[in-house]
């Protein structure tokens, strides 16, 4: 069921968008705990390019991606790619 559609994260660096659970902040306590633990556990993803965290997204496989792009910037280009959103899916 898989479209194999990619969302680009910025510079370069692409995820498959079915395979996204949230985009979010990383501004928040809970965040930077999330960021750590995934760094501990090694399923902490780092495409920043040495820039700044500005988004974090959490994938199916419980990886953590860090993206050097806005979240709500990253959450219009998942929109505008057509992909459903997964409520939709499960009716």
């Amino acid at each position: 069921m898989s479209s194999g559609k990619l969302l680009n994260i910025g510079f370069g660096n692409f995820v498959v968008a079915d395979r996204v659970i949230a985009i979010v902040n990383p501004n928040s306590a809970p965040m930077k705990r999330l960021k750590e633990e995934a760094k501990e556990t090694k399923r902490l993803i780092d495409a920043t390019q040495g820039r700044k965290t500005r988004s974090i997204i959490i994938t199916d496989s419980n990886h953590v991606i860090l993206s050097a792009i806005q979240a709500e910037t990253i959450a219009q280009r998942y929109v505008s790619e057509g992909i459903k959103i997964r409520e939709d899916e499960e009716e």
